[in-house]
């Protein structure tokens, strides 16, 4: 068999549904092999597309998302939603294409040094240099990508690699190492800390959404009456509607939740990136206890130095310490809670045009279903839904936090469709970001998919201005013109809608779920409100 076949192979062996990507003289041995394999080649309209799907569907499945490439422009389009994955801990197997070997050590069409390219932003780059140890890289690079933390690893394939001929070789069996028990002693420690706290709160990370730790979560959190903050990445870990639950902290500015760690005498951070949200920001004074829990160590920060940390299964961790420490008579939690959540329906009846995006995610939120997936682009309305949207359930609130690429949401939702058919999925964009991807609007159609896209329109880089408004008190070089995203939606053959009433909003957005196809909504939105907040929230005033 030749290369590219037994590549294929390998693929299969470690359950690839789906590759994203673009076709290209340098990987069409592979696809070629991939013709008679059962695994489905997603053919992209760019590559950063195919890594941003490969992106969310490794960050749904769990399983390393694939997506492909040829050599050189076609790998350096790879790396924006290569960086996002790994920074992000979505597990992704990012392939290459590449000139043959023998043209490697001089001057060359289109050669690049895509291994060094890649090292600084994958747990594992590497190239193949012989056909021979084909299973041994990939075995090896779905091992790394998917093992705690997860993330992103890169082959690059030569195509003499592709082509040659090798033996009947077998891919190698799939195997990972399970994650051992936390000591005994660390958990008894950690519960009598708890114990002796006064007021301790909970920041959930995107550890409790990997390792599906959500109920033990929940199940620790009523049992010590400990009030729970989500970052970003972990909305839905514990559903917003729960009394315990006091939202997302993330937001770089003093809300609500801030009130409950500035009460806070001891945070227990549980399967916390440090990237979602630096210490520096809520412990600042350095005087806060700190305990870690989670599969992996602490990351060493002069702002994270701990109490006590358990490693260890982080759901097993959980149970031991909530059957030793002291369960708390008043947490504060369930006040905070009561705020928050009056707050977030201030907003329900307002008719205001152009919307309001309180408004907007309030009528978002109404149409959808618990299990219903949002995916949000980057730019000031990321900043609302992390903010604002209910999030009841993990990964149904896909936000992209700690590389924060703009670009990501319409691929997103493709992939997010593609993983789970049987939920709704709305992608979530700015007018900016929808138009760094929209070619994949096509892609969407072609895989027959129904998805709905909603736009927030304001004609600017809205976050970028908000920025420039809080620091200088003006803004510059921020607004453009648009497409008629209707026509533009039509021009594909989707559907378009255009919001002229806010009255309009929720019957357009339950119509657009329903049409069973691709569905584009321009919707105007009142970035005042951006400002609005931040005087806000510069005079609250804490309510426990």
């Amino acid at each position: 068999m030749k290369g590219g076949e037994l590549f294929a192979r390998c693929l299969e062996n470690e359950g690839v549904d789906y590759i994203f990507g673009v076709p290209g003289e340098e990987n069409i041995d592979l696809l070629d092999a991939l013709i008679d394999s059962p695994i489905r080649f997603v053919m992209t309209r760019h590559e950063q597309g195919a890594a941003f799907m490969a992106d969310v569907y490794g960050r749904l499945t769990g399983r390393a998302g694939v997506c492909l490439s040829t050599l050189g422009p076609g790998a350096t389009n790879l790396v924006t939603g290569v960086a996002d994955a790994n920074m992000d801990r979505a597990p992704v197997v990012a392939i290459a294409g590449q000139g043959a070997t023998t043209r490697m050590h001089k001057e060359s069409h289109q050669i690049l040094d895509l291994v060094n390219l890649f090292e600084p932003i994958t747990k594992y780059s590497t190239q193949i240099r012989a056909p021979e140890i084909i299973p041994e890289i990939i075995r090896k690079a779905f091992k790394t990508a998917q093992s705690e933390k997860p993330g992103c690893s890169f082959i690059d394939f030569p195509e003499n690699m592709a082509q040659a001929e090798v033996e009947d070789l077998a891919p190698l069996k799939v195997q990972s190492a399970a994650t051992p028990i936390a000591p005994a002693g660390k958990c008894a420690q950690v519960a009598e800390i708890i114990s002796r706290a006064q007021a301790p709160i909970i920041m959930a990370g995107n550890g409790v959404v990997r390792e599906g730790a959500s109920e033990a979560l929940i199940h620790f959190a009523e049992t010590l009456n400990v009030p729970v903050a989500t970052t970003f990445m972990a909305k839905g870990a514990i559903p917003f509607s729960h009394p315990l639950c006091l939202g997302a902290i993330g937001l770089q500015a003093r809300d609500y939740i801030a009130f409950g760690f500035d009460r806070a005498d001891l945070i227990i951070c549980v399967g916390v990136d440090m990237v979602e949200y630096h210490p520096k920001l809520w412990n600042p004074s350095r005087d806060k206890m700190i305990i870690h829990i989670d599969e992996s160590p602490a990351e060493v920060d002069a702002h994270y130095v701990l109490e006590a940390g358990v490693v260890g299964l982080i759901s097993d961790s959980l149970e031991r310490i909530a059957a030793r420490a002291e369960r708390r008579t008043n947490s504060g939690g369930h006040r905070l809670h009561e705020v928050i959540t009056r707050e977030i329906g201030e907003f329900s009846d307002d008719t205001a045009f152009p919307v309001k995006p309180q408004k907007i995610l309030w009528d978002l939120r109404q149409v959808l279903g618990t299990e219903d997936i949002v995916v949000s682009d980057v730019g000031a309305h990321k900043m609302w839904i992390a903010r604002m949207y209910q999030a009841e359930a993990p990964n149904t609130c896909i936000i992209s936090n700690g590389f924060a690429a703009m670009g990501i949401a319409l691929p997103g939702a493709i992939a997010a469709k593609l993983a789970v058919p049987d939920r709704k999925v709305v992608a979530v964009c700015g007018d900016a970001g929808f138009l760094m991807n929209s070619q994949e609007i096509e892609t969407a159609l072609r895989l027959k998919l129904d998805i709905v896209v909603l736009i927030f329109n304001d004609a600017a880089y809205g976050l970028i201005e908000w920025h420039q408004l809080r620091q200088f008190q003006r803004s510059t070089e921020i607004a453009f013109s648009n497409p008629d995203f209707v026509m533009f939606a039509e021009s594909f053959g989707a559907k378009g809608y255009r919001v002229e009433r806010t009255e309009d909003l929720l019957p357009t957005l339950e119509a657009a779920l329903e049409d069973g196809t691709v569905s584009i909504i321009d919707c105007p939105v009142d970035y005042a409100e951006n400002m609005k907040l931040t005087e806000k929230l510069g005079n609250l005033v804490s309510p426990i």
